[in-house]
């Protein structure tokens, strides 16, 4: 633990055994330094995050001041029963929601995409300038179509970290993981088959689902562990699923984790039906513990894993870098990369290596982590505070998103328009189902730079919803809801 932390955790212990009744004020950062023998940094570091948790207020001019924090919101439930295959129409929808994420007077909630003082923008910059310095005319041509070896081999050594052992020469460099998850749905399944996902799903898998002519299969999935072995298992026995694509780790938008356990029943269960699994890690480095999960590809035995992930959420999403291990299905990925586009960028690839390797990625995933755990602190403490009673939270362990069922009479949609106007972009739960339920829930992501104004539109967005209703023209029910 570091030292800013035990300093949090003792005067935490502290606010509770009324040391620091609620109101009064704690020494001045200098005075605890002096106190604690530590650096004011550190002792600043500690404060901010007891600020940022609810148990201090910082008051101009005048210091930190204790107080207790409101009662988080109640845990999100599980989701909805699984229901039918069906088709997916999902593009104007998010098509409407990534327009609205591009405007500059509006405060982004909608998107996945961290802001920038969450990510190591000048060392990126840097390793930009020295691939451009040591470019052997490397723009002029194309690279190799599986990807830069350099970059491989820095992905095959930090793979040990979640539990595989991965030579570079079976990874191909995608373009983000969205084309990761595009070459492995094309290889593994045809128009028309059927794919389990789970649900809650984020909206783009959706999309590529609509586009490529699948239908989706919804799957049960718990806020806390994920999508649920048993229902899966029963849907298996009902339908000819080609293919199931699930988030292991911190998924979007529920932020569930799935346990051991159930990763390798997962794999088990599929891979003796002969089904690829098509996992998403593209948040697994981000535990807040700091302890990174293990994928669901450490219990592959006979390459039916088709593991994805990028580099998009913990480096830089402007490289738009991401990664495939396809197992069985390397040769069917590597055919269908170069056929439809070539090869990736070789210059961010390149740039990315040189980062990789000097070893700053893990400094920086380590201050991230904690930078997200008090951020979702944050945010959850805002939402109790002014959010409409009845609404629930999920409490991801890892990523930066939040996933909020509100009371039953609230209409997303209706939401997302209001706050829109009011200057608040939102992702709506119809979004992230195919069937178009979670018609109270909402996705916000929590990556923001905290000011006044992040507090004035979570605010603003609680007293929308307090007042938000269904039209009965747009309800649509279902038994269980995240």
């Amino acid at each position: 633990m570091n030292r800013y932390e035990a300093l949090a955790d003792r005067l935490r212990a502290d606010i509770r055994a009324g040391v620091y009744p609620p109101g009064q004020r704690l020494p001045s950062v200098r005075r605890i330094a002096q106190q604690q023998q530590l650096s004011i940094a550190t002792c600043i570091s500690a404060y901010r995050k007891l600020e940022a948790q609810g148990w201090l207020e910082a008051r101009p001019q005048s210091g930190f001041f204790a107080r207790t924090p409101e009662a988080l919101p109640p845990r999100a439930h599980q989701t909805c029963d699984h229901e039918s295959p069906g088709e997916v129409t999902m593009s104007e929808r998010v098509a409407q929601v990534m327009r609205a994420s591009h405007r500059d007077d509006l405060l982004v909630f909608s998107t996945a995409i961290p802001h920038a003082d969450f990510l190591p923008v000048k060392d990126v910059r840097a390793s930009l300038a020295r691939a451009l310095r040591h470019d052997d005319a490397g723009s002029a041509r194309y690279g190799e179509f599986v990807g830069e070896e350099a970059l491989r081999v820095q992905i095959a050594r930090r793979a040990v970290e979640s539990g595989c052992q991965i030579h570079p020469d079976d990874i191909v460099i995608t373009t983000g993981c969205q084309e990761a998850l595009t070459l492995a749905l094309r290889a593994t399944t045809r128009p028309g088959d059927i794919v389990a996902i789970e649900s809650p799903a984020f909206f783009g898998t959706l999309q590529l689902i609509e586009s490529l002519g699948l239908k989706a299969l919804e799957i049960p999935t718990d806020p806390q562990t994920g999508i649920s072995p048993d229902a899966l298992e029963l849907a298996l026995e009902r339908w000819p699923v080609k293919a199931c694509l699930a988030c292991t780790s911190f998924s979007n938008p529920s932020g569930a984790s799935m346990p051991d356990a159930h990763k390798r029943r997962l794999v088990q269960m599929l891979s003796a039906r002969d089904i690829a699994l098509i996992e998403d890690d593209i948040y697994g480095e981000l535990a807040h513990d700091g302890e990174r999960p293990r994928v669901a590809k450490a219990w592959d035995r006979s390459g039916h894993v088709l593991l994805c992930s990028s580099f998009s959420k913990t480096i830089a999403p402007g490289l738009r870098i991401g990664w495939i291990v396809a197992g069985r299905w390397r040769r069917e990925v590597e055919q269908l990369k170069y056929g439809s586009t070539m090869a990736t960028a070789l210059l961010p690839q390149r740039a990315l290596a040189d980062y990789l390797a000097t070893g700053r990625w893990e400094r920086h995933l380590a201050r991230v982590r904690r930078q997200y755990a008090e951020q979702m602190a944050r945010m959850q403490t805002a939402i109790a505070r002014h959010f409409p009673a009845g609404t629930r939270c999920t409490r991801p362990a890892g990523g930066f998103i939040l996933w909020l069922e509100l009371p039953e009479h609230v209409d997303a949609l209706q939401l997302q328009s209001q706050a829109l106007a009011a200057g608040i972009s939102i992702s709506p739960g119809p979004m992230f189902s195919p069937q178009s339920k979670y018609r109270n829930c909402v996705r916000l992501m929590c990556a923001v730079r905290w000011d006044a104004r992040v507090d004035a539109a979570l605010a603003t967005l609680g007293a929308l919803a307090s007042g938000s209703t269904k039209g009965r023209s747009t309800l649509r029910s279902s038994s269980h809801t995240i």
